[in-house]
This record gives C-alpha cells, sequence and structure tokens, in this order.
C-alpha cells in the first residue's frame, strides 16, 4: 500500500521528463532532414561543383532533379566517346548540357565514329563553342565540317587527328570562324588527296602541323597569316626548305618556331632566321642542320631567349654554333642541349655572356664532365634550374654547385654514373634551399600526359633542407582530377611536400609570368 503513491509518483515524473525532451528530439530530427543546401543559390552550388571530379559530379548529378539541373547548366567543358551508337540521343543530351563550351569528340579505331548529320546536330544545339577537338572521327567528311563552320562561327581553338577530312574542311572553317586563334592538325588523312591548299587566316595566332604527308598544302597559311605567333612542324613528310624560305620571305610576326623530325637543311634555318622577332626556337632531330644554320639564326634573332637543340648525337652542331649564340644572343633565359657535343669552350663563353640565363638542360653529351659543370657554377650567376642527364660527371662536378650558381634553386642529376646519392645528402646539407633530385635518392616520378600528347615527369621531391628527405608524397592527376586536391596541396596539406615539374616545358612556363612582369 505503501508503493503505490511512490510509482504513480515516478511515471509521472517520467511522464514530464519525457514532455520535456521529446520536442529537442523532434526539433533534431527536423534538422536531421532538412536539406541546407536548398538555402543555397545555383550560383554557389555550381561553384561548388566546379571543384568535384568528373566522377563525383556525375553521382552529384543523380542527387535530385535541382542538382541535375544545376550540373548541367554550368558544365562547360564535355567530353564524349564518339561512336555512332550515340547519336539518338545526341538532342536530348545536349538539351541538358546547353552551356558547353568546349567539347571532345573522341572514337577508337575499331569503332564506327559520328558522321556528318550528328556533327551537325551538335554545332546547332551547341552554339557557344570556343574549343573543339576531333580524335578518329573518320565518318566525319568535308561536308560535314564545312555545316559545322557555318553554325560555330565563335570557335578559337580547334584540334583535329585521325580524321578523313581534307583541304575543303579546314578552310571552311578558316573561312567562317572569324575568331579562330588556334589550329592544330594531326594524321589528316584527305589532305593528300586532293591538291587543295589551305587558305591563309585573318586571325590564327598558332599553327601545330604533325604527322601529315602532304603538310606543304599549308604553306600558304603559315606564309600569309599575318597575326602568326607559333608554328609548331612535327614529323610531317617532305621537304620543308621551301615552306620555310616563303615564311622568311614574308613579313612574319613569328615569335616561337618548333622543327622537330622534319627534312629541313641549312638553307630552312637561315630562311628562318630571317623571322627576327623569333623568341622560342626548337631544333629537334633535324639531321640536316649544321652550326652554318645555327650561326645565321644567332647573327639575325638577337631576341632570341629559349632555344632547345637535340643534335640526335650527329655532331653537326657543336661548339662553332654555340659561340655564335654566345655572342649574339644576350637575352637567352633557357638553354637545352641534347646530344650535343658542347666542350668547356662554348659552355664558358655562354656563361660569360648570357647574363640572363636561368634555365640550362645538358643531356647526353660525352663532352661535359666536371670542368664544364665547374665552369658553369662559377659564372652562371643568374641560373636557377641546372638539369644534367647522361653525362660523365662525377662527384667533384656536383660539390662546384655548392658555392657557385647563387641563386639555383632546383637541381636534377640523372643517368650520370659516375655520380653517387651521397653527394646529393651533402649537397642538401650546405644548400638547404636547394631542391636536388637525383638516381636512388627516394623520390619517385609520375608521368602526366597533357591534351596535345606532351609529356610531362612530376616528381616529388624530399622536404626542403632534410639530409636524405625521406620517402616523398607523390599526387599525380589527370584532367578530370579533383580541383580540390589542388588547392589543398597549393595550401600546403601534403605536410610541407611540394611538386616539383622536371620537363622545362614547365620550368618555361611558371617563369613567363615573372619575366613579362618585369619588361
Amino acid at each position: 500500500m505503501g508503493q503505490a503513491p511512490s510509482s504513480t509518483a515516478e511515471s509521472n515524473g517520467r511522464e514530464i521528463d519525457l514532455r520535456l525532451i521529446s520536442p529537442v528530439i523532434i526539433e533534431r530530427r527536423e534538422s536531421m532532414d532538412r536539406d541546407y543546401t536548398g538555402d543555397l543559390p545555383n550560383e554557389c552550388l555550381a561553384h561548388v561543383f566546379q571543384y568535384l571530379g568528373a566522377g563525383d559530379r556525375k553521382r552529384c548529378s543523380l542527387v535530385c532533379k535541382r542538382w541535375l539541373f544545376v550540373d548541367g547548366q554550368n558544365r562547360h567543358r564535355l567530353s564524349l566517346d564518339a561512336r555512332d551508337e550515340i547519336s539518338p540521343f545526341l538532342p536530348s543530351m545536349f538539351d541538358r548540357f546547353d552551356s558547353v563550351t568546349k567539347l571532345a569528340l573522341r572514337c577508337d579505331r575499331k569503332s564506327v565514329s559520328l558522321s556528318d548529320e550528328a556533327l551537325v546536330v551538335i554545332s546547332v544545339r551547341c552554339l557557344n563553342l570556343t574549343r573543339v577537338k576531333l580524335r578518329g572521327c573518320r565518318e566525319i567528311t568535308d561536308l560535314g565540317m564545312v555545316e559545322f563552320a557555318k553554325n560555330c562561327r565563335n570557335l578559337k581553338k580547334l584540334s583535329v587527328g585521325s580524321c578523313n577530312f581534307g583541304a575543303r574542311g579546314v578552310n571552311a572553317m578558316l573561312e567562317n570562324c572569324k575568331v579562330l586563334e588556334e589550329l592544330s592538325v594531326k594524321r589528316l588523312r584527305g589532305i593528300h588527296e586532293a591538291p587543295e591548299v589551305i587558305v591563309s587566316s585573318d586571325s590564327l595566332r598558332s599553327v601545330c602541323l604533325k604527322e601529315l604527308v602532304n603538310g606543304q598544302v599549308f604553306e600558304p597559311l603559315v606564309a600569309n597569316t599575318k597575326t602568326l605567333k607559333t608554328l609548331k612542324i612535327i614529323r610531317c613528310l617532305g621537304d620543308w626548305d621551301k615552306v620555310l624560305k616563303t615564311v622568311g620571305e614574308g613579313d612574319s610576326s613569328l615569335s616561337e618556331i618548333h622543327l622537330e623530325r622534319l627534312q629541313v637543311s641549312d638553307f630552312g634555318l637561315s630562311s628562318v632566321s630571317k623571322c627576327s622577332k623569333v623568341e622560342t626556337l626548337h631544333i629537334v632531330k633535324t639531321p640536316e642542320c649544321s652550326n652554318y644554320g645555327l650561326i645565321d639564326v644567332a647573327e639575325r634573332c638577337k631576341m632570341l631567349r629559349k632555344l632547345h637543340i637535340d643534335g640526335w648525337r650527329t655532331n653537326r652542331i657543336g661548339d662553332e654554333g654555340l659561340i655564335a649564340v654566345a655572342k649574339h644572343c644576350l637575352n637567352l633565359q633557357e638553354l637545352v642541349l641534347i646530344g650535343v657535343n658542347a666542350t668547356h669552350m662554348s659552355l664558358a663563353a655562354i656563361a660569360s655572356n648570357c647574363e640572363k640565363l636561368e634555365r640550362l638542360a645538358l643531356c647526353g653529351s660525352l663532352t661535359i664532365g666536371d670542368t664544364e659543370i665547374a665552369c658553369i657554377a662559377k659564372k652562371c650567376g643568374a641560373l636557377r634550374k641546372f638539369c644534367i642527364k647522361g653525362c660523365p660527371v662525377s662527384d667533384l662536378g656536383i660539390e662546384a654547385l655548392a658555392v657557385g650558381c647563387p641563386n639555383l634553386v632546383k637541381l636534377k642529376v640523372r643517368k650520370c654514373k659516375v655520380v653517387t646519392g651521397e653527394i646529393g645528402d651533402w649537397l642538401r646539407e650546405r644548400r638547404r634551399t636547394l631542391v636536388v633530385c637525383m638516381d636512388g635518392d627516394g623520390s619517385e616520378a609520375t608521368v602526366a600526359v597533357d591534351g596535345d600528347g606532351e609529356v610531362e615527369t612530376v616528381v616529388g621531391e624530399p622536404r626542403v633542407g632534410q639530409a636524405g628527405g625521406g620517402v616523398p608524397e607523390v599526387v599525380s592527376g589527370n584532367g578530370g582530377g579533383s580541383r580540390l586536391a589542388m588547392i589543398r596541396s597549393k595550401f600546403g596539406f601534403l605536410g610541407g611536400r611540394n611538386l616539383v615539374t622536371c620537363t622545362f616545358r614547365r620550368w618555361s612556363h611558371n617563369d613567363n609570368g615573372s619575366t613579362s612582369s618585369s619588361t
């Protein structure tokens, strides 16, 4: 009888406690079920999506209809497997992605690619296209390219490879796309089937020709386009001396010329030398070029800032040509010598005269040893990045860099058999701000290929200021990699480790901004 009131009191107390707690629980449940992204404007949500990789962005578009809409309306870059099977889905696909400005269509060799009709459908629904890349689209003909050009008049960059259309399709793009600035053509099979030539342009700034059978049909384009700044001719068949002669005789504005694996002689280099505004010149694996052609270039192209020479170990370019470069090209900032047997005589002249030299690479030379490295260490005061690969250099040559080259920040030594790992540790101790990359020092490399097919080696370096460094962290990414990872690495979320690109292409790009601002 005495327990009944107590039981009632306890139950009443529990009911009171439950009444006090239950609204809080309900409120928490409601807050957990609430979609806070609903308070974000579409513009903010789209900005968040930009930091996601391709896979995460696809998954986000499946969350709800709003996210699907926001993702589609703000997707400016799109890459498609351009097989013919996707043709029926193109209208609905581009109803969703109607803001695309950069489009890539790729088809493998074993599949049938999109046809002219599909290309026209894309051009009608993507009127804001500024960049287009076509790879392996063998079913697209000149007729399709003509209609595509009429609809996509805002195109600024066109890259085609392994396609079957010819000169008529290229001319249609040049005539209708009045703001086209960059043209890249690789293995265009329809070029050699017709005698039609490629007309000039009023807007082109860059032309890249790769692996063409009859690339000489582009002569009127490269010779008569007054706005052209960059010309790259790579692995194209036929004699190119005549084309370069026509280029040199015109009023050329070229500032960058890249010649690789071509049938071009000293006569062609002499024609190139008439382009007095050239600042960047690549002479790569052209066995008929010798010191005589390089001397002409050095004497006339006095604005030269970047010079890359791959002599292919033919011994046709050596001290005589390099001494002329040292004498006349006083603004030289970047020099890459591959398979060129330069000696102390020419390297000393370059080190003494080219006081602005910041980037130097010596690769595969049998005549560059400790004496040459010591000379560079003593005289190249402005040198910031130095690469030595496959040269008979020993620890004595590397030791000279401990006291020389006061502005040196990056040193790479590869495949120098006499150089030991201990000298790398010793050099890091002596110069704690210097990043040293050597064989067997624990650094790892990843290879990345950019959109133009150029290979870059990304090396994770040991932490600056530690002897030996330890095993570094390597971060590699592809074209669809996360931008968030990039930002994290920039702000130091990788524990003090940095990424160093060990190709001079990246080095030169990184330094272009500082150079242009100082001038």
